[in-house]
């Protein structure tokens, strides 16, 4: 039970992926960078099989025919759409949405593309972002980002994270009252945290 209510603790999921993106320049290359590559991400798993058979969803847009397949892009959007409910019934049926529309949406372009260029299209863009992000926590945060110390964590959580702070920052949006509050100073203590051991290192 404890495992459980740890898994969907916003609180330190949040105040965990915040302590390595405080500086509001590297939020906001977050913000722009991460769900590309979420989305990217779907697309290539869009060239894969269906999973058990299940039969796929024919239909046309402007023109160009489009099979939804129930595969791994599906599997891999899914499971992030069901995991942010959880942490947020709100902000979480939001993120679920745009993981919906990312499927859809990619699936329209791996059938306009198809594997031999949307490949590359996926790598230029992974790649782009990615050193986007490097940058960002190079240049500005000036904190090795966070998936050097919680790989799954850190990938899980990005696309959630900058949505939900750009929520919190554009609408003032809170889970419950004193979300914010509390969260920040979690952030802000191990932010402390890790200057004195960066500092100790040092000496």
């Amino acid at each position: 039970m404890g495992n459980r209510i740890e898994l969907f603790n916003l609180e330190k999921h949040f105040a965990f992926y915040g302590a390595y993106h405080s500086n509001p320049t590297n939020i906001v290359i977050h913000m722009l960078f991460v769900w590309p590559i979420f989305f990217t991400a779907v697309l290539l798993l869009d060239f894969t099989p269906s999973l058990f058979n299940l039969p796929h969803i024919d239909f046309s847009l402007f023109g160009v025919h489009v099979s939804l397949i129930f595969n791994f892009g599906f599997l891999f959007a899914f499971v992030y759409a069901v995991f942010y409910m959880c942490l947020d019934v709100k902000a979480g049926t939001l993120a679920a949405l745009l993981c919906g529309v990312c499927w859809i949406v990619s699936s329209v372009l791996a059938t306009r593309l198809g594997f031999s260029l949307a490949w590359k299209v996926v790598l230029a863009v992974q790649l782009f972002c990615w050193i986007g992000q490097f940058i960002g926590h190079g240049v500005f945060e000036k904190r090795a980002p966070a998936l050097l110390d919680n790989l799954v964590q850190a990938f899980i959580m990005a696309p959630f994270f900058v949505l939900f702070e750009a929520l919190q920052t554009f609408l003032g949006y809170e889970p419950y009252p004193g979300f914010h509050a509390i969260v920040q100073a979690k952030i802000e203590t191990e932010i402390n945290e890790w200057k004195e051991k960066k500092q100790n290192l040092l000496n």
